[in-house]
């Protein structure tokens, strides 16, 4: 988790240079040298040959092995008395939520939202403040530290002036630009996008007359380059340009913009998801229809399309650092390498029906939420589900308080009388990945309530 470099100033080896590393590298390489040259009773369709038979690694990378350190104690150590010139350090961006999920210190702060009706999608804008969007076309800002809510104004469109006949259906995605100097959401209208200024919420421009249909998904490509997808099977590239954030009144007011460039998105039905990969500078787009769309980020053009293994209830996508995707699927997440779209590995849920309906990454971890008020934890180096170091034959599962339905004819005639559980829409890490927030509502769609938690 943790790597430092050292290298002596005075003497000629550092703590860490114990010649019985090697040989453990050694024994280790070989087990698996050992593994991977087995025969096996089925043949295989790919096979890779070592490019070298010698097993002795050069001297300098004998070297630089023994003085490298992975204790975390050597790692704060060098950090209190000042990194030099001599010493190197880093720590996987991961290594605190693993280690509090390891250790099952997770504990949930349940968030009350009133009569809000399920929140779709959620960031945190800093380390006390996380912004969400619900169903009923809310922008909220809830405070971790004084658990006060604000909610934020909705911004109009031209279609309609008075905002009467707008389609209000929620707001469906919350996106920050790399710089953290804007947010992007959607409009009142929800087949308008709306960009607000950071930290201060003002708002900066309605983009509009691009969509027919709600927008669900956004992701930016850069400080000024957002692409938006929507249900009427269109992908609509937006830019923010500076003049417009250096315009500045005393009552601040929206501007009113249009799309750069508006194109069908061939062979989808409904574009759910969106995301970017900085890595191969490349927009994954998600369709209900059970397709991935890979388009140039840099031309905004279609480059192809890939049919998924299952077409049911692909409602979410994540994109790795290292560029693999991860796609939520109602039994299974499927794991695609970005290079040819094949499936890596279909992470099969540990319990039958649940649907996946939220991914993300953090660093090696993949975190998925489900349809029935779980969060599993599936660790992408070990190839299985994250184990607790309390009891070695347990998974860790994060299970999410009830929140609030409204109770209904239909809830109480079908949800009474069994065990309710909410669906987790959206879930997403602090900058330090020692906190969680959680929120979502009811599965059904016909059913109104909401869920929050706070995990820390």
């Amino acid at each position: 988790m943790a790597k430092t470099t050292i290298w002596p100033i005075y003497g000629s080896r550092p703590p860490c240079f114990i010649n019985q590393r090697l040989e453990e590298r050694r024994k280790r390489a070989l087990e698996l040298r050992t593994e991977h040259n087995r025969k096996t009773d089925k043949p295989e369709d790919f096979i890779t040959y070592d490019d070298s038979d010698s097993d002795e690694e050069p001297l300098s990378v004998q070297k630089g092995i023994l003085n490298t350190s992975y204790n975390f104690v050597d790692y704060i150590r060098n950090r209190e008395i000042g990194s030099s010139f001599r010493s190197s350090s880093t720590v996987a961006n991961d290594y605190g939520s693993r280690h509090i999920l390891n250790h099952e210190m997770f504990r949930e702060t349940a968030v009350p939202l009133g009569n809000m009706n399920k929140v779709f999608c959620s960031q945190w804008l800093s380390e006390r403040q996380v912004v969400f969007g619900t169903k009923c076309n809310k922008l909220m800002v809830y405070d971790v530290v004084t658990h006060k809510l604000d909610q934020i104004p909705s911004l109009l469109s031209r279609r309609d002036p008075l905002g009467n006949e707008q389609q209000q259906c929620g707001i469906h995605s919350v996106q920050i630009n790399p710089s953290k100097t804007l947010l992007a959401t959607g409009a009142r209208n929800t087949c308008d996008i709306a960009v607000y200024r950071l930290p201060t919420l003002d708002p900066i421009c309605v983009g509009e007359n691009a969509h027919r249909d709600w927008v669900f998904d956004m992701c930016w490509l850069d400080d000024e380059f957002l692409v938006s997808g929507s249900r009427d099977n269109k992908m609509a590239l937006w830019r923010v340009t500076s003049d417009m954030l250096e315009r500045k009144q005393d009552i601040p007011v929206h501007q009113h913009v249009s799309a750069i460039s508006v194109k069908d998105c061939y062979n989808s039905q409904r574009v759910r998801g969106l995301t970017f990969n900085k890595s191969y500078r490349e927009i994954a787009a998600l369709s209900l229809n059970g397709f991935i769309h890979i388009w140039s980020a840099e031309t905004f053009k279609q480059k192809f399309s890939k049919k998924l293994p299952s077409s049911q209830e692909n409602v979410c996508l994540a994109v790795q650092d290292s560029g693999l995707y991860a796609i939520g699927c109602r039994s299974y997440t499927l794991l695609l390498d970005c290079r040819t779209l094949q499936a890596v590995k279909k992470v099969s849920s540990r319990y039958s029906g649940c649907g996946i309906r939220s991914a993300s990454f953090q660093g090696d971890v993949l975190t998925v939420g489900t349809g029935i008020g779980m969060l599993m934890f599936y660790d992408l180096k070990a190839g299985k589900y994250l184990e607790s170091s309390i009891n070695s034959s347990r998974t860790v599962v994060l299970k999410a308080s009830k929140g609030y339905v409204y109770p209904d004819e239909e809830y109480q005639d079908n949800i009474a009388n069994i065990k309710y559980v909410p669906a987790i829409y959206t879930h997403c890490y602090d900058t330090s990945g020692t906190r969680l927030f959680t929120a979502g509502g009811p599965l059904p769609s016909t059913l109104t309530g909401n869920y929050a938690g706070l995990w820390q």
